[in-house]
């Protein structure tokens, strides 16, 4: 049976990402492995900031209005959502390791609002403006899994990675893992038929990844405009 590939990141991120593979003609299932709830932050603190940094898109609608403000953003999907709500956005090249460059020199007043579970730690103050809870498999996901044919999992963290290999532990499918890091590898704890991490932390070296699942050769990353690096 042709494989299928199964995405678990949010909706909006999923559907980004299945675009840039649709040449492959796979079947596509969206079964997000956490939802994204706002929590109690302090609001006030963000809107008076000097600079905001957003490593996910989730971060931005907590920050309230731009009014033109600096906003270093980790990359291009995140900062488009800081250009609609007003910032003055710099963008990075896609994940937080390699964006600590942009962040030396920043000076007081700058903050970064981020989850309650965040992959890297950065040198600027950070604030909890939302939660990632784990959520079950769907009905569609599971009946990937319990099949014949193989499953194409592409991991963006190493927590989603843990929380999708519990998905996954008894699965019946082969399962095909394409990790966007060393650290995200690490985390499967369930069998895998193949896997591959990518050449480069970022949506472009996750879309090549996944294609040399399918053609047993290393991939090289191409231009994609979607931001990845963190769930």
């Amino acid at each position: 049976m042709p494989p299928s590939l199964l995405l678990t990141r949010p909706e909006d991120a999923s559907r980004r990402f299945a675009a840039g593979l649709a040449h492959l003609g796979l079947t596509v299932v969206i079964s997000p492995v956490l939802r994204i709830v706002p929590v109690v932050h302090d609001a006030a603190a963000l809107s008076a900031a000097a600079g905001l940094v957003f490593t996910s898109v989730h971060a931005v609608p907590a920050a309230g209005p731009g009014r033109g403000r600096p906003a270093i953003c980790v990359g291009p999907a995140t900062g488009q959502a800081a250009r609609a709500a007003g910032f003055a956005v710099t963008e990075g090249p896609g994940d937080a390791a390699r964006m600590m460059p942009l962040l030396t020199g920043l000076g007081t007043g700058w903050i970064h609002p981020h989850g309650a579970h965040i992959a890297k730690e950065l040198p600027v103050p950070g604030m909890v403006v939302y939660d990632q809870q784990p959520l079950p498999p769907s009905v569609q996901a599971e009946a990937l899994l319990a099949g014949a044919g193989p499953v194409i999992l592409p991991v963006f963290s190493p927590r989603s990675s843990r929380l999708v290999s519990d998905w996954a532990s008894g699965a019946r499918a082969p399962i095909w893992l394409a990790a966007i890091s060393d650290a995200a590898r690490v985390g499967w704890r369930a069998g895998l038929a193949r896997s591959v991490t990518a050449l480069t932390p970022d949506a472009a070296g996750m879309q090549a990844a996944v294609e040399s699942l399918l053609t047993g050769e290393p991939g090289k990353p191409r231009r994609v405009e979607a931001q990845s690096g963190g769930d």
